[in-house]
């Protein structure tokens, strides 16, 4: 069952999930027929962004879509600039300049994430890939007129503002944010492969993030060139997408960007599909804990019309639950534990890829051999109809689900600025769907033979100490001091005011029972034709078995590897004819099995859904092959900072013998080399059953008729034997200390740090949470303020109260540069001290937080996803149901000092407890002056020693 939680291969585009499909030719007791879903055509018309354009005489384009659902408007600004755009010597400026634009222009100046705060902004970020610089908001409708005049002012007025102090600082977090991606696992094969697949000098040939040394070497007048070269709003479009029309929109629009001059118009580069005239095959080494194999094409661009069929390649070879790799390599032959492929457009160029994480103990040539032969096998004949139709369902129904949004990463706005910025059509987004729905056998064998026959870039990356690579030799620049304040400018006049916030309308929560007695929560949400039900178990990690770590994890893996009435294989096919979703996740309290599914295959997808639940068959042939996909995971957590700072963190906060302690990893790697299915079936019908379950549900269809469908499936669903019973006995946590976790040859440092205290989530920890805000809880917090934006040491950092039901300790994760480690503790305990003592929250503060909390309200909760899980969270810490809709009245009635009082008093600054992920060598002589414990340990010995939790 695909898992949330784990990731098993760090930077590299691989998510770790027990996959659950095959072509093995397994036995099931009995067979259902398939259901027959409905056509792909009737996804497809459900996928609708009416909008309109126009453009100021600047040349800034301006698409406008209306949704009123919430009174909250998302603006998107894109700008044709990205790193395809960098000259040789100046890799990296495009994204430099994504981090110099947050930091205040002439009339905003400071940063630019505090007037988003305090006017309520979600969903508020910037990001630079190879074809383009973004940035978006979403802020409620009364607050649109200050959204527009930050983005003009910084589109129009922002070199003034771009200091040599603002330089250095964001020059020293991006390098930090190199250093924390490089860190990773696999992180470093990503500039492999480009150099692998493109010439020297090609646009696409270098990283976003860039190199050490060209960062290094910008210099002011050369960021302030590059601004001026790329930035104009002839170069940009403008997206403004939800409770806004168009005859809103122009006059706003005209009003704050209409005086900007135009600037240099972008020009697009000469750009080339390569094609290497033999095959190319690159070994690296690197700290992981399997080898990978990376199989890599350059092909064409988005708006080639055979992008379409090269996207349904690689969801039919590698991208399904039932791909052809998965099925051979993983389930039938057991060469491999994870595998992936994909196609990724890029404006101008795509990169096909085919990966594979061989099996421990597993030659790679082998693995390598059978990737060539199942890639012929699939340019020979193709794919079949089936896998034709099941990789366009899964498409269509995740863009559905997708386009609930109006803004953020992936919502609305998203989907008509980049058709418009990339093939000058907003409703680009359109015809991609009636593409991929448009795919066939033929189609899709065409294109795969014509691309994918040439030869292939292919990286293999082994266990071993890192090769020396250049960006590493250079030295760590000099610490300068924080960029002075600069007074506004005032040209344009003061920053708008922010009128009347309408208040949030949380969708009523309606309460019912089926015939069993398993209580429904439902709230109808009509935006997208889409239900999400989350069948909330009273187990999770805390109901793990003592002694037996991993359980709880592998009864979640393997319950759709099979039931009494389906094998593995007829489960993976069936969600993707539905266009469904099944998965599971588990808290520190709760063990949740997900259904996301267009409503118009509801039926059908909770024949399958039930089935899971209510009848694993946990077949041994499939037990030993999540076993050791598992055991290979659980080795990988123990090459990731990460992976290993989770794992040793939680019996110290919460002590040895705390339920809650059992949050380590993926288990106990003896225990689940060890498990049987007696075990699994043990566990699944003590916690996983009708009387500790909760079901929740958002859908767009009526609460009688979701409770009907369920009760057919549901309703005479009865426990078997004994309910599990858990412990909550108190444990006793670790006194004040540091453990390292020694990681060689690591450029970063992961610090992961918790202080136990006696809050608990059912004590409701507003005043906490809100006052936390200041400390560690949003981007303009003193811990993140102070070693990102002051000190530049890490790429972010943050803290708040780790909260479970019965346990809440107060936890920060810093990863930062390796030389900084110390230095890093030493300013965090400071910050922690003083914000609890000397320095406490401020009026400004205060300020902040309360207002942003308030105006934010509708904006968090615009999606059906939000909202479903907030009414979990609310059942868990026992909320009443309407506890969102009346929390704005408890936000106007804190005060300052009740705030600070709430803090101080949950808080202790001497209790923090500090686990370090890094190289002890360079490590240990900085933690040795910081006046606490050190103790040093191995990976390999945190296992080992993992303690036995009640």
């Amino acid at each position: 069952m695909r898992i949330k939680s784990v990731a098993l291969t760090g930077a590299a585009a691989l998510a770790f999930v027990v996959p659950g499909q095959a072509i093995l030719a397994q036995a099931a007791p009995k067979t259902v027929a398939a259901a027959k879903p409905a056509p792909v055509s009737a996804l497809v018309k459900a996928v609708d962004i009416p909008y309109q354009t126009f453009t100021l005489k600047n040349g800034l384009r301006v698409v406008v879509h209306t949704d009123r659902k919430a009174p909250v408007v998302a603006v998107s600004v894109w700008y044709d600039v990205g790193s395809k755009h960098e000259p040789k010597g100046k890799t990296g400026f495009a994204h430099l300049f994504e981090h110099l634009m947050f930091n205040g222009s002439e009339n905003a100046p400071g940063d630019f994430f505090a007037p988003l705060k305090s006017v309520g902004a979600t969903d508020y970020n910037g990001t630079t890939y190879f074809d383009r610089t973004n940035y978006f908001e979403t802020v409620p409708t009364a607050a649109l007129d200050r959204a527009l005049f930050l983005e003009s002012d910084r589109m129009g007025y922002l070199l003034g503002a771009v200091t040599q102090g603002v330089l250095d600082e964001q020059r020293g977090v991006v390098q930090n944010e190199k250093r924390q991606g490089d860190n990773q696992p696999y992180g470093l094969t990503q500039y492999k492969v480009l150099s692998g697949l493109f010439p020297e000098g090609h646009p696409y040939a270098h990283s976003t993030i860039g190199s050490m040394a060209d960062l290094d070497q910008a210099s002011l007048e050369t960021v302030k060139d590059w601004f001026r070269s790329h930035y104009g709003p002839n170069n940009a479009v403008l997206v403004l997408a939800g409770d806004i029309d168009v005859a809103t929109a122009k006059p706003l629009v005209e009003k704050y960007f209409g005086a900007i001059q135009p600037g240099p118009k972008s020009v697009l580069p000469t750009v080339t599909i390569p094609t290497l005239p033999a095959p190319v095959n690159e070994v690296m080494k690197d700290r992981v804990a399997a080898v990978m194999i990376s199989r890599n094409w350059a092909v064409p661009g988005l708006n080639d019309p055979e992008t379409a069929s090269l996207v349904v390649a690689g969801s039919v070879l590698g991208g399904l639950a039932s791909s052809r790799l998965d099925n051979i390599l993983v389930k039938q032959e057991k060469l491999a534990v994870q595998v992936s492929a994909s196609d990724r457009p890029f404006s101008q160029v795509g990169m096909f890829n085919m990966t594979a994480i061989v099996r421990p103990g597993v030659d790679p040539a082998v693995v390598s051999k059978r990737m060539d032969e199942i890639l012929a096998d699939f340019l020979k004949n193709g794919p079949t109809a089936d896998e034709v139709q099941r990789a366009v369902t899964r498409f269509v129904s995740g863009r559905v689900q997708g386009l609930e949004s109006v803004g953020g990463f992936g919502g609305k706005a998203v989907a008509l600025a980049e058709g418009t910025l990339y093939s000058n059509d907003p409703g680009k987004y359109k015809k991609q769907l009636e593409g991929i729905a448009a795919q066939t056998p033929a189609t899709v064998k065409a294109a795969a033979n014509k691309w994918l026959s040439r030869p292939a870039y292919t990286l293999t990356v082994v266990p071993g100490a890192r090769d020396a690579y250049e960006e590493a030799k250079v030295p760590p620049r000099a610490d300068v001091p924080a960029a002075p304040e600069q007074a506004p400018k005032g040209t344009r006049g003061a920053l708008p005011d922010v009128g009347q916030v309408k208040p949030l309308s949380f969708p009523a929560v309606q309460r019912s029972r089926l015939a069993n007695g398993i209580e429904l929560i439902y709230a109808q949400r009509t935006a997208v034709p889409v239900t999400q039900i989350a069948t909330s178990f009273d187990a999770g990690i805390a109901a793990d078995v003592p002694g037996k770590l991993g359980t709880q994890r592998m009864v979640q893996a393997m319950l759709d590897e099979g039931t009494t009435h389906r094998n593995t294989i007829a489960i993976a096919e069936e969600q993707e004819r539905l266009g469904a979703t099944i998965g599971s996740s588990a808290s520190n309290d709760r063990t949740v099995v997900g259904l996301d599914v267009p409503s118009i295959n509801l039926a059908p997808a909770l024949d399958l859904y039930a089935d899971i639940l209510r009848n694993p068959a946990f077949p041994d042939p499939e037990l030993a092959r999540v076993k050791a996909q598992t055991l290979a995971g659980i080795k990988q957590e123990l090459t990731s900072p990460q992976g290993l700072a989770g794992r040793v963190l939680p019996p110290l906060v919460y002590g040895p013998t705390s339920p809650y302690a059992k949050a380590q990893g993926a288990g106990d790697p003896t225990a689940v080399a060890a498990m049987t299915r007696e075990q699994l079936v043990a566990f699944q019908q003590a916690w996983l059953r009708p009387d500790k379950a909760k079901i929740f549900v958002t859908s767009d269809r009526p609460l009688a008729e979701v409770k009907a469908a369920l009760d057919r499936v549901f309703g005479d669903w009865k426990g078997t034997g004994t309910a599990g019973v858990k412990s909550f006995t108190a444990g006793q946590p670790s006194a004040p200390k540091i453990v390292l976790v020694n990681r060689p040859d690591s450029p970063q440092s992961m610090i992961l740090a918790g202080a136990p205290t006696a809050l608990k989530g059912v004590d409701d920890l507003l005043l906490q949470n809100t006052a936390n805000d200041a400390l560690g809880g949003s981007f303009l917090s003193r811990i993140n303020t102070d070693i990102r934006e002051n000190k530049h040491w890490s790429y972010g950092v943050r803290g708040g109260f780790q909260t479970s039901e019965f346990a809440a300790p107060y936890v920060m994760s810093a990863p930062v540069q390796a030389d900084k480690t110390g230095p890093s503790i030493d300013a965090l305990r400071t910050d922690v001290a003083e914000f609890l003592t000397t320095k406490p929250m401020d009026q400004v503060e205060y300020d902040r937080a309360i207002t942003g909390a308030i105006r934010s309200l509708s904006g968090n909760f615009e999606t059906s996803g939000a909202v479903l899980s907030a009414m979990q969270t609310n059942d868990l810490y026992r909320r009443p149901d309407d506890y969102y809709a009346t929390i704005t009245q408890r936000y106007q009635a804190m005060t300052l000092s009740e705030l600070n009082k709430s803090i101080q008093t949950a808080l202790n600054p001497k209790n923090f407890v500090w686990v370090v992920v890094g190289d002890a060598k360079t490590v240990k002589p900085q933690l040795d002056t910081l006046g606490l414990p050190v103790e040093v340990i191995e990976p390999s010995a945190i296992v080992a020693t993992a303690p036995a939790a009640q």
